[in-house]
């Protein structure tokens, strides 16, 4: 199956650009972006509707994870900024007060004739432990304690297993040491351009930089991903 992934757009997904992410995906079975996509910062409100959210809407997108950016500590602003999202967003270490998740955990689909769960997880914003929390809406749990139950959790149902991250590539390093019930991560935050995508023990790692300068295409087999970045058309920047 072939796989088109974008992570840390930070509202870089312009008109200019859209056409070259269309292309990329008419050849791509998924389509996975790995958080950050929107122009608002950490703690600002956006005035309006992001376009990012129509434009995958547009390119079909499969699942997203959230990123910094998308978050708030205050539920009226972040349910600003996702608003017009009308794809999966995936975070399973997000909960509010209650206990209850903030958004779907994970998702499982069918690509030609194989089960595949994809699920999300993101940078810890609020903890119980900070000062803090008293005034947020919500609190993130460890990623990786997090990506590490739900791994096992979806590994039995499933024939590929993906994770969205925005955790950092020093991080996903760890989450793959720690979880090899993870075929494939396909990461963000730390901005890291990953010509290739490289493998921790039998987890493949893939992202790719940040700012719309590179877009993803990789081919997994099941046991191997292949592929890299390819440079957004110059014609689009």
């Amino acid at each position: 199956m072939r796989i088109l992934h974008t992570n840390d757009l930070h509202g870089k997904l312009t008109e200019a650009r859209f056409p070259a992410l269309l292309v990329a995906r008419e050849t791509a079975d998924l389509y996975f972006d790995s958080g950050d996509a929107i122009k608002a910062g950490n703690l600002a409100i956006p005035l309006g509707v992001d376009p990012v959210w129509e434009r995958f809407r547009e390119a079909r997108i499969t699942a997203s994870t959230m990123g910094n950016r998308e978050s708030h500590p205050l539920k009226s602003a972040f349910e600003a900024k996702l608003k017009g999202c009308s794809h999966p967003m995936l975070v399973a270490n997000m909960f509010d007060k209650s206990g209850k998740e903030a958004l779907p955990p994970f998702l499982v689909t069918q690509v030609n004739g194989r089960r595949v769960g994809v699920f999300g997880v993101m940078v810890a914003m609020v903890t119980s432990k900070m000062k803090t929390q008293v005034a947020s809406a919500y609190l993130w749990t460890n990623p990786i304690d997090r990506a590490i139950e739900i791994a096992k959790q979806l590994r039995p149902e499933v024939d590929d297993l993906f994770a969205l991250t925005h955790i950092g590539f020093n991080q996903d390093q760890k989450l793959a040491e720690a979880c090899p019930e993870i075929d494939v991560i396909f990461g963000g935050h730390s901005h890291t351009v990953l010509e290739e995508p490289v493998k921790v023990n039998r987890t493949w790692i893939a992202q790719g930089g940040s700012h719309g300068r590179y877009l993803g295409l990789y081919d997994w087999n099941g046991e191997t991903l292949a592929g890299g970045l390819k440079p957004w058309p110059e014609s689009t920047l």
